[in-house]
C-alpha cells in the first residue's frame, strides 16, 4: 500500500473524529492554562501586603504566604494572627488587586511541637482564603512525626485547609519515599505531598517514584532551577536553597521531565536569590522569575 494512501486514511480518520466531536457539541481539548503563585520565599523581605502588589504588578495569579516563621538569623515575622494591622493591610491589597492566597507556610513538625500553636494561623490562613499549607519535619521521631501530622491535618480539616508535606533536603524527611511513607501512616484525606523540583533533584529522586504516588496527593509545586552539580554538604544544600536559586531554563535541573509526571496544578515560583534582589529590587526580581517560567514552559508544554 502507498504511503499517499496511508496519508490519505489518517487523514479522513482525523477528520471523522472531528467531525463527531463537532456534531456532539465538542471541540479538541486544549491544556489548561498556567497558573503561577509567588511564594514569599522570593521576596522574604516584603510583608504581605507589599508582596500582594508586587505579585499583581508582576502578573501572578496567587501569592503564597510565610505566616508562620522558622526563626531563621534575620528572618521577618509575619504573624498575621498576632498583627491586626497587617493583616487589615493585607485583606485590603487581596481585595484590591483580586489576587487569591494559594498556600501559607510553614507549619514545621519538631521536637516539643504542640500542634495547636498553629492553631491561629490556620483560621488566618482559611480566613483569607487559603486552601493549601506547606509543612515539613525537622524530628528523627517518627511516631512523634506522624502524630503531629495527623492532628494538623485534623485541624486544617475544621477549616477545610490541606497539609502538603514537602520533603526537604536538609531535614529529617528528606526524600519523596519518606513523605509517601509519612502520608499513608497518616492516612487523612487532606494529607498531600508537595513536590520542590529543587529538592527532588537535590534528593535524586527518580522519575519513576512519582507514578506512586496518589495523583490527588499533588495540589502544587515549587518551581525553580538550580546549578547541575549538587552540593556534597548541607551547608550548600542550604545556601542554593535559601539564596540562590536560578529562574527556571538557567539551571541543570529537567524541570518539565518533572512536572510533566503531576497533574496539572499551580506552580509556585519560589527562586530566592539574594544576589539579583540586591541588583534588581524585590519588585523586578520577581517579575523576572514569572517572564522566565513562562519562557521555560512555552518552550516545554505540557506532554
Amino acid at each position: 500500500m502507498s504511503g499517499r494512501h496511508l496519508d490519505r486514511r489518517a487523514f479522513l480518520k482525523t477528520a471523522s473524529a472531528l467531525t463527531a466531536a463537532t456534531a456532539f457539541g465538542l471541540s479538541p481539548q486544549k491544556p489548561a492554562p498556567l497558573r503561577f503563585s509567588l511564594a514569599h520565599l522570593t521576596v522574604l523581605g516584603c510583608a504581605p501586603p507589599e508582596m500582594t502588589y508586587i505579585a499583581a504588578r508582576a502578573g501572578y495569579d496567587f501569592v503564597s504566604y510565610r505566616i508562620i516563621t522558622m526563626h531563621l538569623p534575620n528572618e521577618p515575622d509575619y504573624d498575621l494572627a498576632a498583627n491586626q494591622e497587617m493583616l487589615r493591610q493585607t485583606r485590603t491589597a487581596l481585595a484590591v488587586t483580586g489576587l487569591r492566597v494559594h498556600d501559607i507556610e510553614l507549619a514545621r513538625i519538631q521536637d516539643g511541637l504542640n500542634a495547636r500553636s498553629y492553631l491561629p494561623a490556620l483560621e488566618t490562613a482559611a480566613e483569607l482564603g487559603a486552601h493549601q499549607v506547606i509543612t515539613s519535619i525537622w524530628t528523627p521521631d517518627r511516631a512523634f512525626a506522624i502524630d503531629r501530622l495527623t492532628e494538623l491535618c485534623d485541624l486544617g480539616r475544621k477549616v477545610g485547609l490541606t497539609m502538603n508535606l514537602e520533603f526537604v533536603t536538609w531535614a529529617n524527611v528528606a526524600t519523596l519515599k519518606e513523605a509517601i511513607s509519612v502520608c499513608r501512616a497518616v492516612n487523612r484525606e487532606n494529607c498531600g505531598v508537595l513536590i520542590d523540583v529543587l529538592h527532588f533533584n537535590r534528593s535524586r529522586t527518580s522519575l519513576e517514584e512519582l507514578d506512586a504516588v496518589p495523583r490527588g496527593w499533588f495540589h502544587f509545586a515549587h518551581v525553580c532551577d538550580a546549578p547541575k552539580e549538587i552540593p556534597a554538604t548541607n551547608e550548600g544544600l542550604i545556601h542554593t536553597g535559601r539564596e540562590e536559586r536560578l529562574y527556571p531554563g538557567e539551571g541543570g535541573i529537567d524541570i518539565a521531565s518533572i512536572l510533566n509526571r503531576l497533574p496539572e496544578v499551580p506552580y509556585s515560583l519560589e527562586i530566592p536569590n539574594l544576589a539579583r534582589v540586591k541588583e534588581l529590587g524585590y519588585a523586578e526580581h520577581a517579575w523576572r522569575c514569572l517572564e522566565a517560567a513562562k519562557k521555560y514552559f512555552s518552550r516545554h508544554p505540557k506532554a
